[in-house]
């Protein structure tokens, strides 16, 4: 049977590719972006199995407003894709506190928002799956995406937490992981060049540098196999809670894990000697 998705940033990048590959496949979608025109191509191709939307994830109102007419319009939901987002470049010192309650206000509370509004849908309906885009950002944080990373790393727990609260009610939670795709024009997105960045002190000019150059040797994934391989995600009946998305970034997590390991486990007489022993004292 035909799924029905509901997925936000449909207008370009990954989302867009989403949308498309279900839309290709026979399943039926409401398409949500800031402005319906982006979405008139996909219109033109699909007809009625588009449902344009014109919604701001940091709007409360419009996103349960367009949930409410996605479900009325197509009687039910079988995939919520939070993808809208962005990054913010910059280094800790650098941040103004709006640049961070900026990322925060999207990328989190904006998936909240959309989480909030499908769920009572999907517990009557007792199926569903939520799919959370995150990113290799969500699991380690590098220089300069402080902000970033801290959205990314509370998506993490939020939605964790999620798939405990609603497997009950044989709700899914798949939380993605991508690492760098080529978006943007053909070409590996630039991480410094996004549009989102702090005012730069000069102080940090090397270590932009830095990450620039870094950056630009990641190898750059195909969205449009990173669509398809959605596709096996949501069909799946034991879908993963977490799955990376590419491979640049794998072996670079590994190491990061098993240094966090090591780090508690050299540090495990000190965590000891922390905790104490009130019965002793109590004695």
């Amino acid at each position: 049977m035909s799924k029905i998705w509901f997925v936000t940033g449909s207008s370009r990048g990954l989302g867009r590719h989403f949308v498309e590959a279900a839309l290709s496949r026979g399943d039926r979608v409401a398409a949500t972006a800031r402005s319906t025109a982006s979405l008139d191509g996909l219109v033109a191709a699909y007809g009625e199995a588009v449902l344009p939307l014109a919604m701001d994830v940091t709007d409360g109102a419009a996103v349960h407003e367009s949930v409410e007419r996605a479900m009325e319009h197509f009687g039910r939901l079988d995939v919520i894709v939070n993808n809208a987002g962005y990054a913010h470049v910059g280094a800790v010192e650098e941040l103004a506190e709006r640049d961070l309650r900026d990322q925060l206000e999207t990328n989190l509370f904006g998936a909240l928002r959309v989480i909030q509004a499908a769920l009572p849908y999907l517990r009557e309906q007792r199926s569903g799956h939520i799919i959370q885009l995150s990113s290799a950002a969500g699991l380690m944080a590098m220089p300069l995406s402080g902000a970033y990373s801290a959205s990314r790393w509370a998506l993490e727990a939020l939605n964790e937490s999620l798939a405990q609260e609603v497997a009950d009610f044989g709700i899914k939670v798949t939380i993605i992981e991508p690492g760098g795709f080529a978006t943007r024009s053909g070409k590996n997105p630039d991480p410094l060049n996004n549009g989102h960045m702090a005012e730069p002190n000069p102080i940090y000019d090397g270590l932009r540098r830095r990450i620039a150059a870094f950056a630009g040797k990641q190898p750059a994934g195909d969205p449009a196999a990173a669509a398809q391989a959605l596709l096996k995600i949501v069909d799946s009946d034991e879908p993963p809670l977490r799955v990376l998305f590419g491979q640049g970034f794998y072996p670079m997590l590994q190491q990061v894990y098993a240094d966090r390991l090591k780090t508690w486990a050299d540090w495990q007489d000190l965590s000891a000697e922390a905790h104490g022993d009130l019965d002793q004292e109590n004695r």
